[in-house]
């Protein structure tokens, strides 16, 4: 009676190490990824090199702030006001200007890029490394990859 009870147990444990080997044939959901569809893959048609150009608002803000505080110590009653005023329109045009002038040496590159399922997408980049027209590429996050 020990010894069947033994190799029943024996069995049990062989049964349940055995089963934790088990392989599944199914492939795993993987978190992020990314099926192989036409929408993340295509062919670049153009890229353009542009200027970029974007203003923030921040320089006209700080530069109006500043200007606005250096009137208001000029004078008293209307003149004061007059110089807060004349202060904070001329300091938003002084600092837009230098917001501006700051970002005038970047360089964007726009990319057209023929989607395999038939749409055309333009994507910004700040820069292109290894792209050429042509090229296959991938689309990840907003950015475009080398296929």
């Amino acid at each position: 009676m020990k010894r069947s009870t033994k190799l029943a147990a024996a069995i049990l444990a062989g049964a349940a190490a055995l089963s934790g080997c088990a392989t599944d044939s199914r492939q795993p959901q993987q978190i992020g990824y990314i099926s192989n569809d036409s929408s993340t893959y295509g062919t670049i048609d153009s890229i353009q090199i542009m200027q970029a150009r974007q203003s923030s608002g921040v320089g006209a803000v700080t530069g109006g702030l500043i200007g606005g505080l250096l009137g208001n110590q000029v004078g008293s009653g209307g003149g004061r006001t007059a110089a807060t005023v004349a202060g904070a329109v001329g300091g938003a045009v002084v600092g837009n200007n230098v917001e501006g002038n700051r970002n005038a040496g970047k360089e964007e590159y726009q990319i057209s890029v023929r989607m395999d399922n038939g749409d055309t997408r333009i994507i910004q980049q700040d820069s292109v490394y290894d792209l050429r027209v042509g090229n296959r590429v991938r689309l990840i996050d907003g950015r475009l990859y080398r296929y």
